[in-house]
């Protein structure tokens, strides 16, 4: 039986990868930083391991016996002021977990990344062969993904990298979901103009799994899914929420003077708003991604919008997340 080590265990994600991996017969070394994710992880068969991508000593003591690391965890801030921390997070972990394993003679480090490595400021369809331009980029989490991305193709360890586009399905609390209650409870301000390419989490999780046990080492891989505006998406979940939504997206410059506003106000009473600068820029960008080579070597498969909605909805409302539905 294969040993991995998986961060980002109690993520969305993460706990998808935790059961794919188990499924495919591995223990699963868990890392958990905090009581609360314990049983979680363990209730998906993960063996807890108490450690921090930040502390190099423990992460040395976690490799032990370790065959592959998965390192799905990431700090997906877009408010300036906790830059530092995302960074320690994103460039400093990742390093911190490339060194342990390079110790510990890791045979495979894979590897979730984001199309944020692209940038924003990319425009046009996205494949394995456009040039990145994180560097570039005025948002932090665009480039601490892409150092993150540079450290692991330059630590000489076998390594597969993952971008996914923007993640839907059961088992989000945090993210998508998060528009989703906004929808539900009425509260949503407005639609932001862009587009985006949605992808569904069940299929990223197994897909990566293949790509361990199929070796594809040195291999990048874009992973994305059904293209629509955001217009089109929130009308979607509308529908099958039974609730109102928005008829048109708000113009690109209100959205951005908005979020200007906002993140303005933030930085005299410290807390951080509801939408910055940064997360005005990804939602006003038209994300376009080729998944064509993940679905020919891994088998991934883009999941219908439609059908990945209802399934994320009705997790949702097993979980008594959203309001009764309407009579």
């Amino acid at each position: 039986m294969a040993t991995v080590l998986l961060t980002g265990a109690s993520g969305f994600l993460g706990a998808h990868l935790l059961r794919e991996l188990r499924l495919a017969g591995a223990e699963v070394r868990a890392l958990s930083r905090r009581p609360e994710s314990d049983a979680a992880i363990a209730s998906l068969g993960g063996v807890l391991v108490r450690a921090d991508v930040t502390d190099p000593d423990a992460l040395r003591v976690a490799m032990r016996g370790v065959d592959a690391v998965f390192h799905a965890a990431a700090d997906t801030n877009t408010w300036a002021p906790h830059n530092a921390a995302q960074t320690d997070t994103n460039v400093g972990g990742t390093q911190n977990l490339l060194a342990a394993a390079k110790a510990a003679g890791v045979a495979a480090f894979l590897h979730t990344s984001s199309i944020a490595t692209y940038s924003h400021l990319v425009h046009g369809e996205l494949r394995e062969d456009v040039e990145q331009r994180g560097l570039e980029s005025w948002i932090n989490y665009e480039r601490t993904k892409t150092l993150a991305e540079n450290a692991v193709r330059q630590s000489g360890l076998p390594f597969v990298i993952f971008q996914p586009a923007h993640i839907l399905g059961p088992g989000d609390r945090h993210n998508w979901a998060t528009l989703v209650l906004l929808i539900d409870q009425g509260k949503l301000p407005g639609v932001p103009p862009g587009l985006g390419s949605f992808a569904d989490v069940r299929e990223i999780a197994s897909a990566q799994v293949r790509a361990w046990q199929r070796e594809k080492f040195g291999e990048t891989y874009l992973m994305g899914g059904q293209h629509a505006s955001f217009l089109e998406l929130i009308g979607k979940v509308g529908a099958q929420l039974g609730r109102r939504t928005p008829k048109r997206a708000m113009p690109v410059w209100l959205l951005m003077a908005y979020a200007r506003i906002v993140d303005g106000v933030s930085r005299i009473t410290r807390r951080e708003p509801d939408l910055t600068p940064e997360a005005a820029a990804f939602t006003c960008h038209e994300l376009r991604v080729d998944s064509g080579k993940a679905m020919r070597e891994l088998d991934y498969r883009e999941t219908d919008l439609d059908e990945l909605l209802r399934d994320m909805i009705s997790w949702m409302r097993a979980e008594r997340m959203l309001r009764a539905e309407p009579a």
